[in-house]
């Protein structure tokens, strides 16, 4: 029996090794609600590439048939689906030890595809009823910007443009956060110190403290800016800050323990360039 158990073991070990492996190699709380398989995270970034291409064909106009397919709800469907794809895929890369089904951050609690269906619909019936609620391009090109082209460039508001660029800078933000941190990064909170934690005050860290907090923060509040919902800006604002201000605030309580006054130091020198959290 213990020969079994320990080729078991071994066998175990050497998945955890492998480069297609599912199976993070430290301990990561998971919530079980994914199949951790390479099945599973081969079928999901399929399904996330095919959102992808049809966001972005309906962004450049490949899809008009509809009244509800406009550029602006491509441009949203098209980030959404990268940033979730580009979880995993900057994990796997840069953090394998940690990488798994739940790195696309799909399983990321009710509350946040409740923020995402809140936002769709209040566009589409928004869309329906005041079409002219949607027109002003000036907020959404912001945004856009760097990958319009030059009909959907037209068409776009200041406030489409403003929201576009926050979406590239915000997803840029937090995945080099999460690049530059390798695997210093978790997403979820760390309450104990491992041997191989160091503190991360250089790159983008040397600019923000919370880099992949505020991209995230940006990028959310730009992708409704895109899509022109004034509702769900204001509630993404307010719920957004109540939540990444009562995590940093753990957070940091933590950082302060495993690092002492290094991590003070850097508290005090470098902002987290999210509003009145300081």
């Amino acid at each position: 029996m213990s020969d079994d158990v320990s080729v078991n073991l071994e066998e175990y070990e050497q998945l955890q090794r492998h480069a297609l492996s599912t199976v993070p190699s430290v301990n990561v709380r998971m919530s079980g609600n994914l199949p951790n398989t390479p099945l599973a995270a081969a079928t999901i970034a399929f399904l996330l590439g095919s959102v992808f291409c049809f966001g972005l064909l309906t962004f450049l106009g490949g899809f008009s048939l509809w009244w509800w397919t406009t550029y602006q709800l491509g441009f949203f469907i098209a980030a959404w689906s990268a940033f979730h794809f580009g979880e995993f895929a900057v994990t796997a890369g840069w953090n394998l030890e940690k990488c798994s089904v739940e790195s696309f951050l799909l399983d990321n609690g009710s509350m946040y595809h409740i923020a995402n269906g809140s936002a769709v619909l209040e566009y589409i019936v928004t869309l329906y009823f005041i079409p002219s609620f949607k027109t002003r391009a000036w907020v959404s090109i912001l945004g856009m910007f760097p990958v319009c082209s030059v009909s959907v460039l037209l068409q776009l508001t200041t406030e489409q443009c403003t929201g576009m660029i926050m979406v590239l800078l915000g997803q840029f933000m937090r995945s080099a956060a999460m690049i530059h941190a390798s695997t210093n990064f978790s997403h979820s909170l760390a309450f104990r110190k491992l041997e191989s934690h160091r503190l991360v005050t250089d790159g983008i860290y040397a600019w923000c403290r919370h880099p992949s907090y505020a991209g995230f923060f940006y990028w959310a509040l730009g992708t409704q800016l895109v899509l022109q919902n004034s509702v769900c800006f204001v509630l993404y604002f307010i719920l957004l800050w109540r939540f990444f201000y009562s995590r940093t605030r753990t957070e940091e309580r933590t950082l302060v323990k495993f690092f002492g006054d290094d991590y003070v130091k850097y508290r005090d020198r470098v902002g987290t360039k999210i509003p009145f959290i300081p």
